[in-house]
């Protein structure tokens, strides 16, 4: 489909072609030689056509028939955006790839960080690894540059050339620390170009920076696609011809197709929308805007202020990448999301049609889709949508096969719930459901960073975005939507306006100071010349080039970096402030007295190549006032409304079109909602503002409707979500910030869970009895601004560490809570017998550290941080540094209060009443769920003994008359005298989380999971001591081997490796701790997972080349202990071999199971091996220990860790 504009470009002889190779369209912005501009849009996919998109559209603009050589004389230049390297990426189907590493760190990229993707699935699923075999190379370079040992080039050049032979031509290669110390890499890079491999990707040159995991990564992913972007580029240059061709990449600025690498294409299509919108945004004179690009597939939104935002480590399809990218966060609702009913709600995605079938309506038998909705409530028209579709390209949307499977979909609703919906009412809810779900996706890169998107424009563009502008602004409170008359296309307009960027980067990790920013000049001046000289060779004159210098700065200790400008006269002092500026606004809090650590520096070229400014255009004058093409009935605000339809060609400057209405562009649709109004300005562009106040939804109703249903969920979830952004951003210690080790939660007035964040299980289901103790103890007396803390374990906590802070939410005028928000996060330290508060020996609970009963930590909006010091800092066992606990709680605070402010926008947009009804109906929905579980269960009882003698013992007695099960851990040991203990709340996150991963579908973990759930704990066994036992295992432990029992007696899953095997080690000035990860168990139909973080933790493991530079240790391998899962018809995933090498004395100490049991197996499956752990001496000797120890480290000692395996499933 051609369409003709008025916008003028610079003039020139030849044509410009600007692509965006999307997921569903391929669009194409052509300059004419006479300047003005051209779009073109068609399917990425028609096989039955064409082979290339792209190419096609040039040939169709070009009227050049198929099998004519295309005029490349005609052509000035192809700009290009191309999902070619994602599309390889998702579907895995890159280059065969060997990866080269250090030995000791064959496994590495796959253990990665040990996290689970998904927290309540029995079946762990990890993304496909891109390399399929793997080199260890003999060599070792340390944190700081030192030569350990020698890297064995005869060895390594044998093993290549055996895996050249074995046909294997592309290569990554990441050794530890070959960031920056690059010797054996370039080493091993010759080696491979001798003999003969075609790609080559070494770590240091794709990402030269620290983190072996995601730099590995980068190189891997670099080496995979690669090869695949070539043979797309070749193809495309035969096609065209000696033609300029140039792509976009990820980090926003052109590139020679030539220089096109893998690890810069993952979002090269995205970044070109945001290159585009920044630019006519800028041009209409708003300053800040939210980037909207509703496609085919996804939504991708941006925040722009002035400058584009970019991460510099991020993970998409499953890899982490270590190299900069365009700040972008996609959600899984575009056009083609299917919609589907699963008997009580409905739900939007993440399931996409894409091009081919695509949504019912584009005649190839395709599911019902966002864009099927539209349809069905007749947005979207057949005689207002281009006619691209049947076996000729040239029919229209088929509305009779919409209609039909609504029809059919309203009957399935009415016979699952009783409720009686047309067709169109259906589509409306499915369109709701869309809505919020980017709204919360915008949310997500505007709220949570601290802007308010009221004051931002939304700069609406993509083909499916004009449909839902209005109604995705309403949802953010936002009153402007911008639309560009190249809205439809303006990804590949932004390829016109793109700068040529390359971007050399170097790994500093020194404290600044003004003497280490005299030293980087020379470093700066090396980097901003091969920078200029890479965008000179792509033929930009050298006054066209400018160079920008940066740094990435953060506080010592952390990984959360802050990119600031260097200019000439920048010095330490205008650093500071500005990086204070910048990291107080963005987190809400500094850390005085901490060093500033350089960890990067960054030279940018950037090459201008087109200007984007844009002439007024002149318009041929319309005769009379501006009439309507049309007037048609759609369905919207939940009525058929008599609607106008105006062309876009008939609008001129100063025409305003009131909602409701239809604005028929030439290559997408504008809908105009009632109470909303579009402007068109001088520059022929489209504003729509609000007209009048929106006014919250009246008469919803308070009984379940399967979309609120969703809506509620999602909105529920997304606010935990927010609350544990805040969290991780502003907390101040390693644990919380970079592990992870924390969770938020959302809860009724009873004190029930409504909803979480996907955080730490054995937290989640036990935070409900620390509101509770709260809500019991200060009932009448909480006021509004008031935050509660507590850690006592007997009195609604888990652990000492473990601290809860606890917020009620007060609606204005009322005077008891409507809600509470709370956020757990495990301190570092506590006080207690040793650092880090987790002391293997301790017996009595005053032993672990400070105990927090109920204690006030704001009044009325005042934080009490003098009395909150006094009871940490005055105890028998004190902690170790109260400023990073103070820090951390005032996080938790934050975190809560976060909470609370979206809590009441809920209230004020949809009302008490209705808030309040589906706090309840999410509740039911959930316990519905697990009842329809129960109901397939059988009775089971099961057993499993730990390490230090006890047992654990359950009892599940299913009743299938009411579909409810009895949990009896009757026959349990009785409370122990060591700190293996679990608090009753302990036992019930167990079962909550059991029973919620019984559940295969996405509903959120909360109370209502537990009502059909009797649990029966004896009071005084280690599943409910009694004051004063210890309990610091309890949490970790206990709580892992009480999840292996549970699933025992269920019959359902073999044991995980049952166990969080807490390693700790430390002296007066380091102190560390980490939870290494082993098998999980088989199920019976699938394997268990290797080293991957299991049932009621998931917290990350530090980066080995992270903790070498921060620790006097070195990690001599960690790897997969193949063979230890149990055998069986499915097989337990193997456990871990972790070594770690003492550089410095220090104290080392294991809490841990299963070194003498071991996980068990199911159904004839056999279990899994059982751990060990010893320590290596460094005159020979070993010493071997049991599942607790505490042990002297002298330098070069090796403490030795193997995890457990999981059990099998099923007789072999």
């Amino acid at each position: 489909m051609k369409v003709a504009s008025t916008e003028q470009a610079e003039s020139n002889s030849q044509w410009q072609f600007w692509i965006d190779r999307g997921g569903t369209f391929t669009d194409i912005v052509a300059r004419k030689p006479d300047g003005s501009l051209v779009t073109h849009k068609l399917l990425s996919e028609n096989p039955e056509r064409y082979l290339d998109a792209a190419v096609h559209g040039i040939r169709e603009l070009l009227d050049v028939p198929m099998g004519s050589p295309i005029p490349a004389a005609q052509i000035e230049a192809v700009k290009m955006g191309t999902t070619v390297a994602t599309n390889a990426l998702l579907e895995r189907k890159g280059e065969r790839t060997l990866l080269v590493v250090t030995r000791g760190f064959r496994d590495q990229l796959r253990i990665a960080y040990q996290a689970r993707p998904k927290l309540f699935v029995r079946k762990i699923e990890l993304p496909e690894l891109l390399y399929e075999s793997v080199v260890e190379v003999d060599e070792r370079i340390g944190a700081h540059g030192d030569v350990v040992l020698a890297l064995d080039e005869a060895k390594a050049r044998t093993d290549l050339q055996a895996a050249f032979d074995r046909g294997f031509r592309t290569v990554a290669v990441c050794l530890m620390h070959g960031y920056r110390y690059t010797q054996h890499e370039i080493a091993l890079q010759g080696i491979a170009k001798r003999i003969g491999f075609d790609q080559i990707s070494v770590s240091h040159d794709v990402s030269p920076l620290m983190k072996f995991v995601s730099r590995g990564d980068t190189a891997v992913v670099d080496a995979y696609l690669s090869p695949i972007l070539r043979r797309y580029v070749e193809q495309v240059q035969s096609a065209l011809g000696d033609v300029r061709l140039q792509f976009m990449q990820s980090s926003g600025g052109l590139t020679d197709a030539h220089r096109f690498q893998g690890k810069d294409a993952i979002l090269s299509g995205p970044a070109g929308g945001i290159v585009g919108a920044a630019a006519v945004t800028q041009l209409a004179g708003f300053d800040r805007m939210i980037g909207f690009d509703m496609g085919g597939t996804s939504t991708d939104v941006t925040h722009f202020a002035g400058e584009y935002e970019r991460a510099f480590e991020t993970e998409v399809a499953g890899v982490r990448l270590r190299a900069p990218i365009m700040q972008i966060h996609t959600v899984a609702a575009g056009g083609g999301s299917i919609c589907t009913f699963d008997g009580s709600k409905f739900r939007v995605g993440p399931e996409s049609a894409g091009a081919n079938p695509g949504p019912a309506a584009y005649r190839r038998g395709g599911p019902l889709t966002v864009t099927d909705c539209n349809v069905m409530v007749r947005k979207l028209r057949p005689e207002l949508f281009p006619a691209v579709f049947g076996p000729n390209g040239n029919e229209p949307l088929d509305t009779c096969a919409v209609f039909e499977k609504f029809d059919r979909l309203a009957l399935d609703v009415e016979k699952a719930t009783g409720q009686k919906k047309t067709p169109e009412e259906i589509a409306a809810g499915f369109l709701r459901i869309a809505v919020e779900n980017m709204a919360n996706a915008i949310k997500y890169i505007s709220v949570q960073r601290g802007y308010d998107v009221t004051e931002y424009t939304l700069t609406c563009f993509g083909g499916a975005g004009g449909q839902h502008a209005c109604m995705v602004a309403d949802a953010l409170g936002m009153q402007r939507v911008y639309i560009h008359p190249f809205a439809g296309v303006l990804s590949a307009y932004g390829m016109g306006l793109a700068d040529v960027r390359t971007l050399r980067q170097a790994a500093v990790e020194q404290e600044l100071s003004d003497a280490l920013l005299a030293s980087l000049a020379t470093e700066f001046s090396a980097l901003g010349a091969h920078a200029r000289a890479d965008v000179e060779a792509q033929g930009i004159a050298a006054a066209q080039v400018r160079v920008v210098n940066s740094l990435a700065l953060k506080y010592d200790g952390t990984d959360t970096t802050i990119e600031l400008p260097l200019e000439a006269t920048t010095s330490q002092a205008s650093l500071l402030k500005a990086f204070e500026t910048t990291y107080r606004q963005r987190y809400g809090f500094l850390m005085p007295g901490r060093a500033l650590v350089v960890e990067a520096v960054a030279a940018e070229a950037i090459g201008r190549s087109q200007s984007a400014t844009e002439a007024a255009p002149v318009l041929i004058p319309r005769p009379g006032d501006l009439q309507p093409r049309a007037q048609v009935k759609v369905f919207s605000d939940d009525a058929l409304r008599s609607t106008h339809v105006f062309y876009r060609e008939d609008l001129r400057p100063g025409d305003v079109v009131n909602g409701p209405a239809i604005i028929k562009e030439p290559i997408a649709t504008t809908v105009v909602e009632p109470e909303w109004r579009a402007v068109v300005t001088t520059q022929n562009h489209l504003v729509l503002e609000r007209t009048k106040k929106a006014e919250r939804a009246h008469a919803i109703g308070t009984t379940a409707d399967p979309v609120l249903l969703e809506v509620f969920n999602n909105l529920f979830m997304a606010i935990a979500e927010q609350m544990g952004v805040t969290l991780a951003n502003t907390s101040y210690s390693v644990n919380i910030k970079e592990r992870l080790d924390f969770s938020c939660a959302i809860f009724d007035p009873e004190g029930n869970l409504v909803a979480n964040a996907p955080h730490m299980p054995v937290h989640l289901g036990s935070m409900g009895e620390s509101v509770r103790v709260i809500l019991e103890k200060r009932a009448g007396t909480m006021k509004p601004g008031d935050a509660f803390v507590l850690n006592a374990p007997y009195a609604g906590g888990t652990h000492i560490p473990d601290v809860t802070v606890v917020t009620p939410v007060f609606l204005d005028g009322e005077s008891t809570p409507l809600f509470y928000t709370a956020a757990r996060g495990h301190h570092a330290d506590i006080g207690g017998i040793t650092p880090g508060s987790m002391p293997p020996f301790s017996k009595h609970i005053s032993e672990e550290g400070v105990l927090l009963d109920n204690v006030q930590l704001v009044r009325e909006g005042v934080f009490l941080e003098d009395e909150l010091t006094r009871i940490l800092t005055h105890d028998a066992y004190p902690v170790r540094n109260v400023t990073q606990n103070i820090a951390d709680l005032r996080a938790q605070v934050a975190s809560c209060n976060k909470g609370a402010i979206e809590l009441a926008k809920m209230v004020e947009h949809f009302g008490r009443e209705v808030v309040v009804a589906y706090m309840n109906h999410v509740q039911d929905n959930a316990e519905e769920s697990v009842r329809r579980v129960i109901h397939k269960l059988t009775d089971g009882e099961f057993g499993v003994d730990l390490d230090d003698g006890s047992h654990i013992h359950v009892k599940v007695s299913i009743n299938r008359a009411d579909r409810s099960a009895k949990v009896d851990f009757t026959g349990t040991s009785a409370q122990r005298p060591s700190n293996f203990n679990a608090p009753r709340s302990v036992s019930r996150a167990v079962v909550l989380y059991v029973f919620r991963t019984l559940v295969d579908d996405e509903i959120p973990m909360n109370a209502g999971c537990l009502k059909p759930i009797d649990i029966v704990i004896p009071d005084g066994s280690m599943l409910s001591p009694v004051f004063p036992a210890a309990v610091v295992a309890g949490n970790v432990e206990v709580s892992q081997a009480a999840t292996n029992c549970l699933y025992g007696a269920l019959g359902v899953l073999a044991g995980a490796y049952g166990t969080m095997t807490n390693f700790t080690f430390g002296n007066d000035t380091y102190q560390y701790y980490e939870t290494i990860s082993g098998g999980s168990g088989a199920g019976p139909d699938f394997d268990g997972t290797s080293v991957v973080q299991c049932h009621m933790t998931n917290s990350r493991l530090t980066d080995p080349e992270v903790l070498e530079f921060r620790y006097p240790v070195r990690v001599d391998s960690h790897t997969i202990s193949r063979g230890t899962g149990g055998k069986g018809k499915f097989h337990g995933g193997d456990g871990a071999d972790r070594r770690i090498r003492f550089l410095s004395p220090m104290t080392a100490a294991i809490l841990a199971n299963n070194r003498v049991n071991r996980p068990h197996g199911m159904a004839g499956g056999e279990p899994g091996a059982a751990a060990r752990n010893w320590v290596e001496r460094a005159d020979g000797s070993r010493e071997d220990f049991g599942h607790i120890c505490e042990v002297e480290m002298q330098v070069n000692d090796i403490f030795v860790i193997q995890t457990p395996g999981g059990g099998g499933f099923g007789a072999a």
